[in-house]
């Protein structure tokens, strides 16, 4: 007993109990800025100066410093968490942006600027509390046994909840109780600002149809045909080495599609848009390119490994509908994903980056408009990123309608306070019932408490991670590729 009394303290000394959301948060500064930045790509003003063809605006690097204050009288200096809990402003670094202006394709303007102050999370990598020993710590005046993970605004410390979702990218298919397909197979498509959900079908008529933004219920055989997969042959290969005769008999209901246009145009008239035949396509094209499963690409020459990506979807559905394998667990843990801090700011930024886009391109054409061309510098504001920021930390009201994400948290303890920092909320409506959701399931264990929920509405919604838990990253595909290569992976020949 003794000897487990000293892994357990070891243990905690080495490890924090909030590792996992200060490792998040330092992901989203050094990767996931910049990442939001590089897919805002060109940006090109509609109103330019008269005697200028081509005007555009890129931004490069961003980079964030360490915590300071601007003082009354335009000195900076460094600030300390204590410093911004007394005076009642918040623990904030600036953000510095590359911007260049290029006319007619020369270089005009490069300069970095600053665009705004982010709040930075206690103990992450650019927090001066960073690295400092138990001596360091008291002498500026933060308690050696405080854990982090947690903001400073407006002089109150704020908490930002674990979101428990739907796993994005994976198909889903389960049994339906209300609406015409007894089986339905869910897919949401994530990438950048995108949340797409896909979802496919099987009607009375035995045709699969899927829908997806505003797509609405389309055969999925007219939609492999629009994304180029035009032979019946390599239809039913790509789906399966078995022969389905559900899939022969939608197959033989599209025989007469023989083109690429003649599917995109079904497509379009399906969809209900109604304009000439060649626009229409286009539209279309767009669509696809843009909007369906934008995961995988949002190039054409993606549309071949979506409609690869559709057939294993569509086979998945066959077999699941047919009991050849069984249907998927919404509330088994492999389907669910946490978004941490890193992830919530993330979301957060990628929104209130458009917002300074557009503001930005406001003031310059407003300037344009009066016969001038300003500098991009003086069309910048940076107290708009820095005060939206701010609002949605101080009121906990987040992006995609959410309440309630940044919360103030409570100390009556120390173990209270590691409990608010380990919360995890989910997204479902604590009036409904949702009993399955609500239940514990055997996956639980080990990653969550069993015990601390709430009595009530919220019992089962409102979950908190076990002790020792600690949740992995998303690994980057290429890498994982290059070491299943190494282990041997041969992929197949695509002909």
């Amino acid at each position: 007993m003794r000897r487990n009394d000293v892994l357990v303290k070891k243990y905690f000394q080495e490890h924090s109990q909030v590792n996992s959301s200060i490792i998040s948060f330092n992901n989203f500064l050094e990767k996931e800025l910049q990442q939001i930045v590089d897919e805002l790509g060109n940006i090109e003003p509609t109103i330019i100066p008269h005697n200028v063809e081509e005007f555009k605006i890129k931004f490069d690097k961003i980079r964030v410093g360490k915590p300071e204050i601007t003082e009354a009288d335009g000195s900076r200096r460094p600030i300390y968490p204590v410093e911004a809990r007394l005076r009642k402003i918040s623990y904030a670094a600036p953000v510095y942006l590359s911007v260049s202006a290029h006319i007619n394709g020369v270089q005009r303007e490069n300069f970095e600027t600053q665009i705004g102050m982010l709040p930075i999370m206690l103990k992450s990598n650019h927090c001066h509390l960073n690295g400092l020993n138990r001596e360091e710590l008291i002498k500026k005046g933060e308690d050696p046994d405080d854990t982090g993970g947690y903001f400073v605004i407006n002089g109150s410390e704020k908490a930002l909840i674990t979101i428990e979702d739907l796993a994005p990218n994976q198909v889903l298919v389960e049994r339906q109780t209300v609406g015409i397909s007894e089986f339905i197979a869910k897919l949401f498509s994530e990438k950048g600002s995108y949340k797409i959900p896909h979802t496919m079908e099987r009607l009375k008529d035995g045709i699969y149809y899927i829908t997806f933004t505003r797509v609405k219920r389309v055969p999925v055989i007219v939609v492999l045909k629009a994304l180029g997969m035009l032979k019946d042959e390599e239809i039913m290969k790509t789906i399966s080495d078995q022969q389905f005769d559900e899939v022969l008999l939608n197959l033989y209901e599209f025989t007469d599609i023989k083109t690429l246009d003649d599917a995109l145009d079904s497509v379009a008239r399906k969809t209900g848009i109604a304009q000439t035949r060649e626009i229409r396509i286009e539209r279309v094209k767009e669509i696809l390119t843009r909007y369906f499963m934008p995961h995988i690409g949002d190039d054409e020459k993606d549309n071949l490994e979506k409609a690869r990506n559709l057939c294993k979807m569509l086979k998945k559905f066959i077999m699941a509908s047919n009991g050849q394998i069984e249907l998927d667990d919404k509330d088994h843990y492999k389907n669910k994903r946490l978004k941490l801090a890193g992830d919530l700011l993330a979301d957060l930024l990628r929104v209130n980056m458009k917002v300074l886009i557009g503001d930005m391109l406001y003031n310059f054409q407003r300037i344009v408009k009066r016969g001038k061309f300003p500098s991009i510098r003086v069309t910048i504001r940076d107290n708009l990123l820095t005060q939206r920021i701010y609002s949605s930390m101080a009121t906990g009201n987040w992006v995609g309608g959410r309440k309630g994400i940044s919360q103030r948290i409570q100390r009556l303890n120390h173990l209270d306070m590691l409990s608010h920092l380990q919360r995890i909320v989910s997204p479902l409506s604590s009036s409904q019932e949702n009993f399955a959701a609500r239940a514990l399931h055997p996956t639980h264990l080990g990653r969550l408490c069993p015990i601390e929920t709430p009595e009530g509405t919220n019992i089962g919604l409102r979950k908190n991670m076990a002790l020792f838990v600690n949740v992995s990253r998303d690994e980057d595909n290429e890498q994982l590729l290059k070491i299943l290569k190494t282990a041997g992976l041969k992929q197949p020949k695509v002909k």
